[in-house]
């Protein structure tokens, strides 16, 4: 094996096209813009292996913190998309691992603590009791209500949620990032909220909120798209909510999920908090955990959202 015969660039489109094909459309454009990046970088479209070393990465991070004023967290990504890449040629034989420019003593991937902040159970209440909202806005807080509701569910899966979902007082879907099933107990928070939109159900429209209602839900392609401009219209009206009620932490969907941590503190385990996370990156005791009563995952539940 040969790296100075292998093309970075091309083992890249292989990884490009696997994530095409496990329909990760949202990552693989996030990932294709990455990669025009570095090759802005590079001023070149083609870079051989053995040119791709611990020096040239430096450079690279140096340029995206200082030049383009990119954020030590999105610095990481992009070195996290490089390794995936070069592990992808390893693992494929088209290179060694002679050159590999990570780890100790070379280039190390250390991820900044996230300083994403959750809202407290006084700035949630003020969503809760909101008045004078415009329709667009009201909708985007009950839309960021059930997220944080049913434990930080994310905005993609909430968008997706079907009155055929909810059953003898039980939510069951499957997430979509990583097929998990899930089923939690219907706060009864959540079940105000749901009931306000019980009025357009119909069979045409199964969806609980009607965001994606015309979008074909198996083109996951067109559903990556459309959630992503779903939510940034979502993130925008939250932000003018937020100014309204004096909330100066930033809004955003994913933010629900953030308050769900933030508020359970110490009133349940960290092992039920990674349950009702539904975290694919679990432990054996968890995975365990999953398989029993549905009990102790409600009672937690109620036990961070009944204030």
């Amino acid at each position: 094996m040969q790296n100075k015969k292998v093309d970075f660039f091309a083992v890249a489109n292989m990884h490009l096209e696997n994530l095409k094909n496990r329909e990760k459309h949202h990552q693989y454009d996030t990932e294709l813009g990455r990669l025009k990046k570095f090759k802005s970088f590079l001023k070149k479209n083609e870079l051989l292996f053995n040119e791709l070393s611990v020096l040239l990465l430096k450079k690279f991070e140096t340029y995206l913190l200082h030049n383009k004023k990119r954020s030590p967290r999105t610095v990481v990504n992009y070195l996290i998309l490089i390794r995936t890449i070069y592990n992808l040629a390893i693992s494929e034989s088209l290179v060694d691992r002679g050159r590999y420019p990570f780890g100790k003593g070379k280039v190390q991937i250390k991820i900044p603590e996230s300083q994403k902040i959750g809202l407290n159970q006084k700035e949630i209440k003020k969503l809760e009791n909101a008045t004078d909202l415009t329709d667009a806005q009201q909708k985007a807080v009950h839309v960021w209500l059930i997220s944080f509701y049913f434990a930080g569910i994310r905005v993609g899966d909430v968008l997706k949620l079907k009155w055929s979902d909810f059953n003898d007082g039980r939510l069951m879907y499957r997430m979509n990032k990583n097929s998990k099933l899930v089923t939690l107990k219907i706060p009864e928070k959540a079940s105000e909220i749901i009931k306000i939109y019980q009025q357009n159900y119909s069979l045409d429209n199964d969806l609980i909120f009607d965001y994606l209602k015309d979008t074909d839900l198996k083109d996951s392609q067109r559903v990556s798209i459309r959630t992503q401009t779903i939510t940034r219209n979502l993130n925008r009206h939250l932000k003018k909510v937020a100014s309204k009620l004096d909330i100066t932490k930033k809004m955003s969907m994913h933010i629900a999920r953030h308050s769900f941590g933030n508020i359970s503190g110490d009133k349940i385990p960290i092992q039920m908090l990674q349950k009702l996370y539904r975290h694919s990156s679990v432990t054996t005791t968890i995975n365990y955990q999953a398989n029993f009563i549905n009990k102790d995952a409600d009672d937690a539940l109620d036990s961070v959202i009944n204030f």
